[in-house]
């Protein structure tokens, strides 16, 4: 079986419709190409609650809404040079609200996003060009 992964809210739809119409959980584990262990668990909640929905999760709630995420890396791949303040100051200017900097790094590294500092290389001067051009 592959590895366990989360089913959206339509194939637990269909995943319990299937086990109300008498599909055996193996093969509707195997229809949606997951382990039997997730659809087990699934047809329990369903029995127990009547609903496939997933319970809340604890942990603290996010700052940032998926449309400021956005925003945080929008503004982030414009200027690839621009500091964490920088960033967080045009975020403020954008939508009024205060966030520290540990969240927007922490958002940008959702986004697979990491600061970098440019390469130190030695200048050229014209007679580093001009001997490049006549080899």
């Amino acid at each position: 079986m592959p590895p366990r992964r989360k089913l959206n809210e339509f194939e637990r739809g269909r995943a319990a419709a299937w086990f109300q119409d008498g599909v055996p959980q193996r093969e509707v584990a195997r229809r949606l190409h997951v382990s039997i262990s997730v659809i087990v668990r699934l047809i329990q909640r369903f029995t127990a609650t009547g609903r496939v929905q997933e319970r809340r999760r604890p942990g603290r709630p996010k700052k940032t809404t998926p449309r400021e995420d956005r925003l945080i890396e929008r503004l982030a791949l414009q200027s690839r040079t621009a500091s964490s303040s920088i960033i967080r100051r045009q975020r403020r200017v954008a939508t009024n609200t205060n966030i520290s900097q540990q969240t927007k790094r922490n958002c940008l590294h959702g986004f697979n996003l990491r600061s970098r500092r440019p390469a130190v290389r030695p200048r050229l001067t014209p007679a580093h060009r001009a001997a490049r051009r006549a080899f």
